[in-house]
């Protein structure tokens, strides 16, 4: 596992207390896994998502993501709708390790409330919580 200081966290990204991050693009918010997470996870061998269309609130299980050492669940940190999910990563779920902000992405939200976003933690924020 790589220090803090060795992991990626993205200026323009919000983060969870449970490691997902996500982006605001126009009417459409981004999620993924932290760097964090992923790193602290290990080799990702399999990504399980929502189908598109799927409606979740603030909070709610919505995939698990598989390592090698164990199964987690992810948790989506703005509700909405799926718009779009990641489906490169069915057949590369290793995606989420070589780059969990580009092409490792998971899902794609129209979001029911942007003010949610609001709750979520800035990079400085996440990175105080990570130290403890």
């Amino acid at each position: 596992m790589k220090a803090l200081d060795e992991l990626n966290f993205p200026e323009d990204v919000k983060y969870t207390k449970d490691h997902e991050w996500a982006k605001l693009d126009g009417d459409t918010v981004t999620i993924g896994l932290s760097d964090y997470a992923q790193d602290q996870l290990g080799e990702i061998v399999f990504v399980e998502l929502p189908e598109e269309g799927d409606s979740f609130s603030e909070g709610d299980e919505f995939g698990s993501v598989e390592s090698v050492k164990a199964v987690s669940e992810i948790y989506l940190p703005i509700g909405g709708e799926i718009t779009e999910i990641n489906e490169d990563l069915e057949d590369a779920p290793e995606l989420v390790n070589n780059d969990c902000y580009a092409g490792g992405w998971l899902v794609k939200v129209k979001p029911d409330d942007l003010g949610e976003l609001d709750n979520l933690m800035d990079k400085a924020a996440y990175l105080e919580m990570l130290k403890g």
